[in-house]
This record gives structure tokens, sequence and C-alpha cells, in this order.
């Protein structure tokens, strides 16, 4: 049987410093690789705790740039962003700051480039199922299905 090595708590701060350092991270992340490590339920907030005084943690800075990188680089709406981020327990406040990262105008724009560009890849198709695969890819990016509706109505 392999035994599984254990860490000091100075030894454990040490590899969630670069943990954290390395990218952002959120709590819940934080504390399932302290978990990993071994760590007992109490030396594991001592080191949180650490992390946080000393700035590797901060939960709204993730927020905003969870936000940040999944709307600008993977295209997610609003919805799937603050799903995503419910998922690892985000405050509703450190959601709604990350969702200040970008403008409405931004939105809007990224939003109308997404129909566009799904609108090409399904033109060969019968109007009806292009409007049902545009409505599945934009639903599943979470991007509100009111917007998507008002949108394909107008195709």
């Amino acid at each position: 049987m392999l035994k599984k090595k254990s860490y000091s708590l100075n030894e454990a701060k040490k590899k969630l410093e670069n943990f954290c350092s390395y990218q952002e991270r959120c709590h819940k992340e934080v504390k399932e690789k302290l978990r990993e490590l071994g760590m007992i339920q109490s030396a594991s907030q001592e080191i949180i705790a650490q992390l946080i005084q000393e700035d590797y943690l901060n939960e709204t800075r993730f927020a905003k740039n969870f936000a940040r990188g999944k709307f600008r680089i993977k295209n997610w709406g609003r919805n799937r962003i603050s799903r995503e981020l419910k998922s690892r327990n985000i405050s509703d406040y450190n959601i709604k700051m990350g969702m200040q990262e970008f403008t409405d105008i931004e939105y809007e724009e990224t939003f109308y480039n997404l129909i566009e560009k799904r609108k090409k890849s399904v033109e060969h198709l019968p109007i009806d199922q292009q409007k049902k695969k545009i409505f599945s890819y934009l639903s599943y990016r979470g991007w509100e299905h009111e917007k998507i509706f008002d949108a394909l109505n107008q195709l």
C-alpha cells in the first residue's frame, strides 16, 4: 500500500500559495486542494485565512476574472457565467461584481456576432432547423432565452 505524504502547515501553505499564484482560485478549489493534501479542518481554515490575508485568495477578484474570461474567450452569456460561479459557491455580491466586467454594449455586440456566425454555419438547413440550432447553441452558452427569441423572430 502506498503511504500518502503528509505536509506540515508551512509546506501546505507554500503549496497553496503556488497553487493560487499560478491562476486565480476560489475558496472551493482551495478547500479541495487542501483535502487532497490530507490537511485537517483546523489547519485548512488557518491556511485559508492566511491566504486571504496575504491576498493570494480573493473571491471578488476571482469572480471578475472568471466572468471576463468566460465572456471574452468562450462567449458565454450572463446565465451561464452566473450558474458556473454559483456552482463554485461564489456570493451573489461577487457574481454581481463579476458581471460588471463587460458593458451592455459589448454584451449586445457579442450576442449578435454569435448569431451571425452561427447563421452562416447552418444556412444550408431549412429555416425552422436553423432557428432551432441557433437557439440551442446560444442557450447552451447561457444567453437569455427572451433575447434569443427576439433575435430569431427577426430572421
